[in-house]
């Protein structure tokens, strides 16, 4: 949600920014703009709508060595080209670009107004320039801290001065920045996404923290004004790896990259002949598993439906209380802390805002949080300390596919570990062992042959309204499936669990309403027939996901999806496919855009 990329060195600055902010597009952005700085002055371009719109007006002469550039996903102001970053002060020789909500901003502008000062834009961020000019005395640093001690809520920001044309001050509190480090030359971007071609070396600002950026140095501090240390680090090789290659556009090529993402999820992890599991990520002990008391997962999105099924595993195979939590409601709802308990943090960026700041909630009262995540460096991962990278590569598309299953097979690797360490026997843990395990094989066979996908599309593309419907594991894929299909199709659905369809959902049904079953073959699949044979009853048509070869299943079914059979509790690792793929040739049959669908942004850094 919103991409700040900024540059200083000894060539010309405009061509890295733009690259920077295409690198960043799938996070979500609704127009873009970008400031080249020298000590004449700033030149400044802005524009509506894609990257492409900037750099087609941004002339290829220009010879500046540095400047910022953000791409704004809109909050405060609608989406106009004078609501589009960056900022400048009334002077015209301050700049600035700010991911983030300034929750005082009605008082701010006030008393700048009150002083004087004409605004051009709608936006929050627009008082910051207009600040730090207020306490611009010559010291680029000093005005930038002096300006944010007066703000309350999220910044990141990059700002730079004319006086001052080879310097960039960042600074951050609760979205994040990280700073790259070149030979001669220096970056700033919200993404590392954005830097990788141009250098794996690079500094992430704490919260809290503010920056001095030249094309030789980098110096943090505290914005309160102590010193801070300067930690550089190596970027993992699975950033820049975002090429399509042969295939149309990211989410499909997601999709199929799921059975390599689950396997490295696994990888050294399931020990299947000790019928047990180990991620030393998590720093617990036996002794410290074996006294836990409770599990709380708490994530947004995909996020929480993977915190689901993470919960029904380790509650069914492990027998600790657990429960998922949705982050934006619980850090707002002052929750009771069980010292002996654990909490997870479950985040594909590692920067969903309302998640992390649900882990400071958790931490201020006493309480182990520990990180999912899938992105190196992130703040979620920085804040908890120790947790479990899930290894599935960058995930470009905002719908995710791959974060999911492979946040659920961390889930279930850590289910296997802990309940090995209370009552699940060895013969069983091998057993375990040996249904994860195979998920990669099973998942790669049956994106080879998916079956009548299209079929289903038929039935949902001209919808109305469509209804997802699973019982026991099944229940959190009926979720994302219809998420998936709301984010891409635009079509409103909504999922419910099975055995509450007849307690509302039924009153929506009609003759053609398309209604998607998950029907593996389990323990409840018998429950969930029932509530299929009442869907039929009211004349809507069936898309029916089940296990291979269930002829009561196909005899029910207007569109029958078999997948290959499986463990019972790993079966969401493979249900999801389909929907994945629904949700996928639905969106493209009726035109729409596939990676960076309407008002959605990969990362929501602000509340």
């Amino acid at each position: 949600m919103c991409g700040i990329v900024g540059f200083v060195g000894d060539r010309a600055a405009t061509p890295i920014l733009l690259d920077g902010l295409k690198q960043l597009e799938y996070r979500g952005y609704d127009s873009s703009g970008l400031v080249a700085v020298d000590d004449s002055g700033l030149s400044l371009f802005r524009e509506v709508g894609m990257v492409d719109a900037l750099v087609d007006s941004v002339p290829e002469t220009l010879e500046q060595t540095c400047g910022i550039a953000h791409t704004r996903w809109a909050t405060h102001g609608g989406v106009t080209q004078s609501n589009a970053h960056p900022h400048l002060d009334e002077a015209g020789r301050i700049a600035v670009v700010h991911n983030g909500i300034i929750d005082n901003v009605a008082v701010l502008r006030q008393r700048l107004e009150d002083e004087g000062v004409v605004f051009k834009s709608e936006t929050d961020s627009e008082v910051l320039p207009h600040l730090i000019r207020k306490c611009y005395t010559g010291d680029a640093m000093a005005a930038v801290r002096e300006a944010l001690t007066h703000v309350r809520g999220t910044y990141g920001v990059a700002v730079v001065f004319a006086d001052h044309p080879s310097l960039m001050i960042a600074a951050r509190r609760g979205s994040p920045l990280v700073i790259g480090l070149g030979d001669g030359e220096s970056f700033i971007a919200s993404d590392p996404q954005a830097l990788v071609k141009y250098t794996r070396r690079v500094v992430f600002l704490e919260d809290g923290e503010i920056a001095s950026v030249t094309p030789e140095t980098v110096s943090t501090h505290k914005i309160d004004g102590e010193e801070s240390s300067l930690r550089v680090e190596e970027l993992d090789a699975d950033y820049g790896a975002e090429e399509k290659g042969d295939f149309p556009n990211f989410m499909l090529k997601e999709i199929h990259e799921q059975p390599e993402a689950i396997t490295r999820c696994m990888r050294g992890r399931v020990l299947e002949i000790e019928g047990t599991a180990k991620l030393s990520g998590l720093e617990l002990t036996a002794r410290d598993m074996a006294r836990l008391r409770s599990i709380n997962l708490i994530g947004c999105g995909t996020s929480f439906h993977a915190s689901l099924l993470g919960a029904m595993a380790i509650e069914g195979v492990a027998r600790v209380p657990a429960m998922a939590q949705i982050a934006s409601e619980y850090r707002n709802r002052n929750p009771v802390i069980d010292p002996e308990g654990l909490f997870f943090a479950i985040s594909q960026s590692g920067e969903t805002f309302d998640t992390l700041e649900a882990v400071r909630e958790i931490q201020i009262k006493g309480g182990r949080v520990l990180g999912v995540v899938n992105s190196v460096g992130s703040s979620i991962a920085r804040t908890c300390g120790a947790g479990v990278y899930v290894h599935s590569g960058p995930e470009i598309a905002v719908a995710s596919t791959k974060a999911f299953t492979s946040q659920v097979t961390a889930l279930y690797i850590f289910t296997l570990m802990l309940g090995r360490t209370r009552t699940l026997s060895p013969v069983a843990g091998r057993e375990m062992a040996a249904d994860l395990l195979a998920v990669p094989s099973i998942v790669e066979g049956y994106l080879a042959k998916p079956g009548p996908i299209r079929k289903a599309v038929s039935l949902l593309k001209d919808a109305r309204y469509a209804l997802f419907l699973g019982r026991g594991v099944s229940w959190p894929v009926a979720m994302e499936g219809a998420l998936k299909l709301k984010e891409l199709a635009y079509i409103p659905c909504e999922a419910y669990p099975a055995g509450e369809m007849k307690h509302g959902p039924i009153a929506m049904l009609e003759s053609g309403t398309p209604v998607v079953v998950i029907m593996p073959k389990d323990s409840v699949r018998e429950k969930t027939l029932s509530a299929v044979q009442e869907v039929k009853a009211r004349g809507a048509k069936v898309i029916m996901i089940h296990t291979a070869g269930d002829s009561e299943a196909i005899s029910l079914a207007d569109v029958a999806i078999a997948v290959p059979e499986c463990g019972g509790l790993v079966s969401p690792l493979i249900t999801v496919l389909p929907l994945q793929l629904i949700a996928y040739q639905t969106a493209l049959a009726l035109g729409r855009e596939i990676d960076r669908p309407r008002n959605l942004a990969k990362s929501v850094t602000v509340e």
